[in-house]
């Protein structure tokens, strides 16, 4: 089996968005944290899934809420925390001013996978701005389009 390091090193090479996932606690005070994966699974009916690591601080507010808020970055932006509420109860907080897009989803279902949760959500509520480009993650390192 390889090793975790090289594993880590192959994965990292991999591009993709810089999406930032958030939930409301039970204090109703928003929670989040920064995932990799993250992608389309159906579009009838719409779901989406991201993956969250057992020991994230962010899903017990993810699981309380049920559900959460994919925001997908922007390119040279992340100014603030400057958030808004979805219209749905179970999204989390929506960073319009630091993101290209954003999906609000109730939770599915959530699936063990290693390490870390598949949380299978279904999308409730999303915009984009196509005048803003997203951000993309590679080698550790962030560029834009």
């Amino acid at each position: 089996m390889i090793e975790p390091r090289r594993y880590r090193e192959v994965m990292a090479t991999f591009p993709s968005g810089v999406v930032v996932l958030t939930a409301f606690g039970k204090d109703s005070l928003p929670r989040g944290l920064t995932v990799s994966a993250f992608c389309a699974v159906s579009l009838n009916p719409p779901l989406a899934l991201a993956c969250i690591e057992k020991t994230s601080n962010t899903l017990p507010a993810v699981q309380h809420a049920g559900g959460f808020t994919a925001n997908i970055l922007a390119t040279g932006r992340f100014d603030g925390i400057a958030w808004r509420r979805p219209e749905s109860d179970r999204g989390g907080p929506i960073l319009e001013a630091d993101s290209a897009a954003y999906a609000v989803c109730t939770l599915k279902e959530t699936i063990e996978a290693g390490d870390h949760w598949i949380l299978i959500g279904t999308v409730v509520e999303g915009a984009h701005d196509a005048n803003v480009p997203p951000m993309i993650f590679s080698r550790r390192g962030y560029f834009g389009l």
